[in-house]
């Protein structure tokens, strides 16, 4: 579902000369832009004989060595100083721009100031050089997308229509459930599919499910009946997941709607698997978000309805970019009625259920600013916000109007989770939305894991009250008030939009 543009080949300009690299098909341009990059090889010398440098140093210093640059831009990129570390590698690629090295960590640099368009220029660069670099088509496919995205995005604010009549959807209303991670049973490796199928994961948590206009789900891995993974190394412990295509089906039984394909286990068994998983879902009649660009679209209640799924990496739509989060908002709420944002972000475990101000990191990986991040998303115009990824529930708020829920937590995770403590509890949320989206009330349906992750009702709670007290801690002012039972609405004191 991603659409992908082509990409103008880079040019350079030597006194008056420019050399260019034009798209051309088949390996035209890789010929074409292997003979710039060689003779790009010139340019240091061709600059030293007309008297300026080819790199900047201080006066009376001899110019840094190539492995010495190539050296401090990969620590600048250690430490995520991405300015630091474009200008160490541009100047290592002018030295010597056949550092296939060089090139490739450039590309990192400016990924990180999301320059898509110029991370591919870089890459590509490293195509034409070295073609069977590792990890290079995966992660340029990523950059091509990516800038892609950008490009489009910018097109379509320029071309966008005036906004509908709000009027038109005075007294339509949207009920929606929505669960946290999902993953029904792994055949990877071998005994970690649940006994009587993935049906019995979900059998006692079903009619929670299915009795509402829609339902969403985060489904934590793919659908998949091959594939290789790339994620295990030798005797490492290694969490890669795929379930059975047949799996699929319990999904619709259960009323399943949307599912979100953004999260860090998507991409476990490769391109072929997220293929296969969007195909099954295709087939099911799941609508289903995660790519790049990729937008779900639904229909319930005379409402058409958008869901657009982000992660934390660039393999999907992305959180860390807020800026062009805002921007497929906006294009997603200029032909859909409701526009619900999903995300998989955050810390993960049992010390994770408070939502932080700043950025979260997990193990070195960036995990997102949530609350700027959802602040942002709502600001361009998203309904509502569904989080997962920390494996615990979070505390909810509202934010002028509109209902974020930072984390749903584990809701049917078998074999391969641990359940122990607040991991093991989970929710049904429930969201009544008026037609513009303002948040009209809700009601938390808790519910638990036995065993190695079977799905039940929660009799005692647990996961209302976590939400109750976390909700009070970490807004204050925004926080949902929860009832007795597990009702939800709106605090007096928050803004409205």
């Amino acid at each position: 579902m991603c659409s992908h543009s082509s990409v103008a080949g880079p040019s350079r300009t030597l006194e008056g000369l420019t050399l260019a690299a034009p798209c051309l098909p088949g390996g035209g341009a890789r010929a074409l832009l292997l003979v710039w990059l060689l003779l790009g090889s010139l340019l240091p010398a061709a600059a030293w004989a007309q008297g300026a440098p080819a790199t900047t140093a201080p006066e009376g210093a001899a110019p840094a060595g190539v492995d010495t640059l190539y050296a401090r831009g990969v620590a600048a990129l250690q430490k995520k100083d991405a300015e630091a570390a474009e200008a160490a590698l541009r100047a290592c690629v002018t030295q010597a721009p056949a550092r296939v090295d060089c090139r490739w960590e450039l590309g990192w640099a400016l990924s990180l100031q999301r320059r898509w368009a110029e991370v591919v220029e870089a890459w590509e660069a490293v195509e034409a050089l070295q073609p069977d670099h590792p990890e290079l088509a995966e992660h340029l496919g990523r950059a091509r997308a990516q800038a892609a995205l950008a490009a489009e995005l910018e097109q379509e604010a320029a071309e966008a229509p005036e906004p509908p009549d709000p009027k038109a959807l005075e007294g339509r209303r949207l009920r929606l459930r929505a669960a946290g991670d999902v993953m029904l049973g792994s055949d990877f490796p071998k005994g970690y599919l649940p006994p009587g199928g993935g049906g019995a994961v979900l059998a006692g948590v079903r009619d929670l499910l299915a009795d509402a206009d829609l339902t969403f789900i985060n489904l934590e891995g793919p659908l998949c009946d091959g594939g290789e993974t790339r994620k295990c190394g030798k005797g490492g412990n290694c969490y890669a997941f795929r379930s059975p295509t047949a799996y699929g089906a319990h999904l619709r039984e259960a009323g399943v709607d949307l599912a979100s394909t953004a999260n860090n286990h998507s991409g476990d068994f490769g391109e072929y698997c997220r293929r296969e998983t969007e195909a099954t879902l295709d087939a099911l009649e799941i609508a289903w978000s995660g790519p790049p660009g990729s937008v779900a679209t639904v229909e319930a209640q005379g409402l058409r309805v958008a869901m657009i799924a982000f992660h934390t990496s660039s393999a999907c739509n992305w959180v860390n970019d807020h800026a062009a989060a805002a921007a497929l908002v906006r294009k997603a709420g200029r032909s859909h009625d409701l526009v619900v944002v999903s995300f998989h972000g955050g810390a993960e475990g049992s010390k994770a259920l408070r939502v932080p101000h700043g950025r979260e990191t997990f193990y070195g990986e960036n995990r997102g600013h949530l609350r700027a991040f959802t602040h942002a998303v709502v600001d361009a115009g998203a309904d509502l916000v569904l989080g997962h990824g920390p494996h615990v529930v979070r505390g909810i708020e509202v934010y002028k109007g509109r209902l974020i829920a930072y984390s749903l937590g584990n809701f049917a995770t078998y074999g391969r989770f641990n359940l122990s403590g607040p991991l093991g509890l989970g929710l049904v949320l429930e969201v009544e939305l008026a037609g513009d989206g303002r948040f009209l009330g809700g009601q938390l349906l808790a519910t638990r894991q036995i065993g190695k992750g079977f799905a039940v009702r929660d009799e005692g709670g647990g996961a209302i009250k976590l939400i109750r007290r976390l909700s009070k801690q970490d807004f204050p002012e925004t926080g949902v008030v929860v009832g007795k039972e597990g009702r939800i609405w709106a605090p007096a004191s928050a803004p409205s939009p």
